[in-house]
């Protein structure tokens, strides 16, 4: 994203608080806006359409629906899509461009292929026990895929700089979708509720094929090397377990508590907790300008020292890959206290705010006793994960995946002993996985401080590897006779 921080320096150059706003809206358009698209479209379709007036149980149906398509379409994307992005780079970097699309071919394939896995048999399941009637069931499966798909192809898209096409594609969906939605009720007189369900899942599927589309306007070229894309998976293998650890992270104390007695349980398919389910997701957006913050701060910032000692490693002095790895580390730290201090400010005035504002709109009960502690665990979270993305930067696969590990299981193990406890402290298991991880990541961080070097120069092999008997393991005879051999001898 080294096209992102140019713009923002042009932008943040200003000393002006106008100049300092649009710089957050811009980063802000990159980062979280799509996200943003799709709530505010299915808001204003419920608004328009007088969703209010619908039954209990129609309304649960869609909003599990949902739900579940956002959860398990992000989960069934996690474990492919950072080593797609990892070959992506590489590709890039040697100017192989026309082995891009054998990567999108191959991604797509791996995504559908898992994606019909996991949606399959609980469509199933959702139509013969929950009795839920067919056409719903397969709406349900196809907003499920498209979804997919339109997280898969913003990797694609990512790597163009096109930012704003990506929100562009979001909000051209999704205004198909609210008219869509209207049109369905007003004209067709389709039932409310279903209605809304196949006008969102048609703007997925509308956001899906402007993006397939873009993608192939800027790749023509298919260099048909689709083996190497595989290589790529049994050659970052933990690059799968970290995004995944980490995704699952991200719900596994809602799965905890789905489990408990204070479930609901609809068509004997959807497993939720409501209230729950809702202080989460208050919680992640009160803490989702950490997102905002860490890339705007490492595109103007970290990205440039990060480059200076890359190329002092390459062809520098000795004093100035020291000088340039100091000032590289010193610049990573105050980024970490800048983001932990800025988004600390941030929290603290949208928490009192949505306790001041939310319970006029119906707010209240459980879900704003879970909100503080939930609150809190997202504020670790994000700063854990932007730890994460530093050790990227140094390739130390192993750190990350050793922070994802304790983050996911931890969170997971806090959640079964919090579930015990009384309703405000619902939430700790997140704050103790959280808090655990950013430690780890934190640790893990000085120790490439500490190792760097011997990271970056001691890697590689003397010797290629191959198959064959192994050569002598004596490579010096300090001992051996070094008297001068004669000109004769040496014939």
């Amino acid at each position: 994203m080294a096209g992102v921080g140019v713009r923002l320096n042009k932008i943040f150059e200003k000393p002006s608080l106008v100049g300092h706003l649009f710089g957050f809206g811009y980063s802000t358009i990159l980062t979280v806006a799509p996200m943003f698209v799709v709530i505010g479209a299915i808001i204003v379709s419920q608004v328009l359409l007088d969703y209010s007036t619908v039954d209990y149980f129609r309304r649960e149906l869609f909003a599990d629906t949902v739900l579940y398509i956002f959860i398990f379409s992000l989960l069934s994307a996690s474990p492919f899509n950072a080593v797609l992005s990892r070959y992506l780079s590489d590709v890039i970097f040697n100017e192989k461009y026309d082995d891009i699309m054998p990567c999108f071919y191959v991604g797509m394939t791996m995504n559908v292929a898992l994606g019909t896995l996991v949606a399959l048999p609980f469509c199933i399941h959702e139509h013969i026990v929950g009795g839920v009637a067919i056409y719903y069931v397969f709406t349900g499966y196809c907003g499920f895929m498209a979804l997919l798909l339109v997280f898969y192809n913003m990797l694609y898209l990512s790597i163009t700089k096109d930012y704003f096409k990506i929100s562009l594609c979001f909000i051209i969906g999704m205004l198909t979708t609210v008219f869509l939605a209207l049109v369905f009720v007003r004209v067709v007189h389709l039932e409310l509720t279903y209605a809304l369900l196949l006008a969102l899942v048609l703007g997925f599927l509308f956001i899906a094929t402007m993006e397939i589309a873009i993608i192939r306007s800027y790749f023509r070229m298919n260099s048909g090397n689709y083996r190497e894309v595989l290589h790529y998976f049994r050659l970052y293998d933990k690059l799968i377990l970290i995004n995944f650890l980490y995704t699952l992270g991200l719900y596994i104390h809602n799965f905890v508590f789905w489990t408990t007695d204070m479930h609901t349980i609809l068509v004997r398919s959807f497993v939720t907790m409501m209230s729950y389910d809702m202080a989460t997701c208050l919680a992640m957006f009160t803490n989702i300008s950490a997102t905002v913050i860490f890339i705007s701060r490492v595109e103007m910032h970290f990205h440039e020292v990060y480059k200076s000692y890359s190329e002092a490693v390459i062809g520098g002095r000795g004093k100035d890959i020291r000088n340039t790895k100091m000032r590289m580390f010193r610049r990573l730290a105050e980024e970490l206290m800048s983001l932990a201090r800025l988004q600390f400010i941030i929290t603290v005035i949208v928490f009192l705010i949505c306790l001041l504002i939310l319970p006029r709109f119906g707010f209240g009960g459980d879900t704003m006793r879970f909100y503080p502690c939930l609150c809190v665990g997202y504020f670790m979270l994000f700063l854990m994960y932007s730890e994460i993305l530093f050790m990227y930067y140094f390739n130390d696969l192993s750190g990350a995946l050793l922070t994802a590990f304790l983050f996911c299981v931890l969170t997971a193990m806090g959640s079964m002993l919090s579930s015990r406890m009384p309703k405000i402290w619902f939430g700790l298991g997140l704050v103790i996985g959280g808090f655990i991880g950013f430690t780890a990541g934190y640790l893990r961080l000085r120790w490439v401080e500490r190792n760097i070097d011997r990271h970056v120069f001691c890697q590689g092999n003397l010797q290629k590897k191959g198959v064959g008997k192994m050569p002598d393991n004596k490579v010096y005879d300090r001992n051996a006779d070094r008297t001068p051999k004669k000109r004769g001898d040496a014939l």
